[in-house]
């Protein structure tokens, strides 16, 4: 499933965002995971670009009935017969970017988060791209395009800000490759940057509405099983922190 290599053959940022991996500093506090929590993961893939180091990110078909448009880290829902979360990740990642699952070093999972609103926990899943090729859609009928998105474009001060959405959640974005990147992907970008040691001083008082277009059912980006009844509150890793226990951690593979 994921080629063994040295971990030495890592870039640094990459070993310090793996031994970050039990204690990424999300700015957050998750409640407890109700029993019918739907389980899902994303694939977040680093890889070596003709820009240099970069993340894949995916954008949302405009026709999606939630999150229609967004971009999001490739990902979803398990399948019955998914090794999870790996498999889960690992599969969405094939069916909606094309990403050949042999061609994926897997390094760590992060931390699972509980996203209330659509009832979902969500285990990222940190791989590297040992061969990386060219991306492209594999599933028009939920994505819309995929882009390999420089680091040095996201760690890049000009393209942070904060958004402010409706409901009274403030929570970092990134203006990338064409996107407005916000709410959970944003949420989980921040803090990898940061543990990554890749982050660089920004501008946290700029911040900016959220444009009622934004505003979707809540369903974690990445996933093609939305549930249109789901709460409209933003699936966000944001200040101020909701009440509630810590999240809790995946260890390392």
């Amino acid at each position: 499933m994921s080629a063994e290599v040295a971990e030495q053959d890592l870039p640094d940022y990459l070993r310090r965002l793996v031994d970050a991996a039990a204690d990424l500093p999300l700015r957050h506090r998750m409640p407890q995971a109700t029993a019918t929590a739907r389980r899902s993961a994303v694939l977040i893939l680093f890889g070596e670009g003709p820009a240099g180091p970069d993340l894949l990110l995916i954008e949302k078909s405009a026709h999606l009935r939630s999150h229609a448009g967004q971009p999001a880290f490739p990902g979803g829902g398990v399948d019955p017969d998914d090794d999870f979360p790996v498999g889960t990740a690992l599969r969405e990642a094939h069916e909606e970017a094309g990403i050949d699952p042999a061609d994926v070093r897997v390094l760590t999972t992060l931390q699972e988060l509980f996203l209330p609103p659509s009832n979902r926990l969500v285990v990222p899943v940190v791989g590297w791209w040992d061969d990386p090729r060219e991306v492209g859609v594999g599933d028009p009928t939920e994505v819309a395009r995929v882009a390999r998105v420089p680091l040095a474009d996201l760690v890049d001060p000009a393209n942070r800000y904060r958004l402010r959405h409706s409901v009274g959640y403030i929570g970092p974005a990134f203006c990338v490759a064409g996107m407005e990147v916000w709410g959970f992907t944003a949420g989980l970008l921040d803090a990898i940057l940061e543990a990554a040691g890749l982050a660089l001083p920004w501008n946290h008082d700029d911040v900016r509405p959220l444009p009622d277009s934004a505003l979707r059912p809540a369903t974690l980006p990445g996933s093609g099983d939305d549930d249109p009844a789901d709460d409209a509150a933003a699936p966000t890793v944001a200040d101020p922190a909701p009440d509630g226990a810590p999240a809790r951690t995946v260890q390392p593979r």
